[in-house]
């Protein structure tokens, strides 16, 4: 699934194309995966003849400024958002295609569904829950050693699986919360109750260190993921942990295990995490 290097991958890269251009025409393929409003026809009248101002950002969602409106896009486990400089020719798994100013095209597509597409009103944001009830983002002053000391301080599940949860902390996902845990030397199964402020300070300078990295790579690609141009990223070629079990540590050489927290496959090293 993406998470917040992708996204911002993304934005970045449409920021150069598309802002400034109008959209001409939404055309959308698979009505399930708009989310709001409840028609195509309210979707449209919402999107089409309005300039894209800027794009924006809150934790895995994309926000196209429209002025009176926005386009929020939440890619799900597969989505891609991309700029196509012609009409794409095979829209086998195209769920929205936005006709821009020259023929150009913003184009959403998604394989598994999962992802969404919403055109709300500038002022019905928070009627998107996942946005609403948003933690605060790494690299911004609101991740505070205060801020996650309180959050831990009772309770006894996983740390990993808080570092999931993005009403503690927006934008980390599976990868990332690996990666971090490992920068800052913490076992993921540890209890959140168990951190002390050391352990809590650097696990903070490790999230805003991994999530940095990831977004100067350009995002992760293992599979599905591509930026918004289309092209892959390189962080997967500078992973210390994830999707790396078996083997050896770049630190100390002792394979990298894997475990499940929460549900989720976790990699971790035995050695340099305590």
């Amino acid at each position: 699934m993406p998470e917040m290097p992708e996204v911002e991958t993304i934005r970045k890269d449409l920021s150069k194309r598309i802002c400034g251009k109008r959209i001409v025409s939404a055309e959308v393929l698979l009505a399930r995966q708009l989310r709001a409003p409840d028609s195509i026809e309210k979707f449209h009248a919402l999107v089409a003849g309005k300039v894209i101002n800027e794009i924006g950002r809150r934790g895995k969602y994309l926000l196209c400024d429209l002025g009176d409106a926005v386009i929020v896009i939440h890619l799900g486990m597969t989505g891609q958002l991309y700029y196509a400089s012609k009409e794409p020719a095979d829209k086998t798994h195209v769920r929205v295609l936005f006709r821009l100013d020259f023929d150009e095209y913003l184009v959403f597509s998604d394989i598994r569904t999962f992802g969404g597409v919403y055109a709300l009103k500038r002022e019905e944001i928070g009627q998107i829950t996942g946005i609403r009830t948003l933690g605060p983002e790494p690299l911004t002053d609101g991740l505070t050693a205060e801020y996650l000391s309180s959050r831990l301080a009772k309770r006894k599940s996983p740390i990993k699986a808080f570092l999931l949860d993005q009403r503690q902390i927006g934008g980390l996902g599976n990868i990332y919360a690996d990666e971090a845990l490992f920068d800052a030397g913490i076992l993921p199964t540890r209890r959140c109750d168990s951190l002390t402020d050391v352990e809590i300070n650097k696990l903070i300078r490790g999230i805003n260190r991994v999530i940095a990295d990831g977004i100067r790579d350009g995002g992760t690609t293992f599979r599905d993921y591509r930026n918004g141009e289309g092209g892959r990223g390189d962080h997967q070629n500078h992973l210390f942990v994830y999707s790396r079990s078996g083997q050896p540590c770049l630190i100390c050489t002792r394979p990298i295990e894997k475990c499940t927290v929460g549900g989720r496959g976790t990699h971790y090293c035995a050695s340099c995490q305590k």
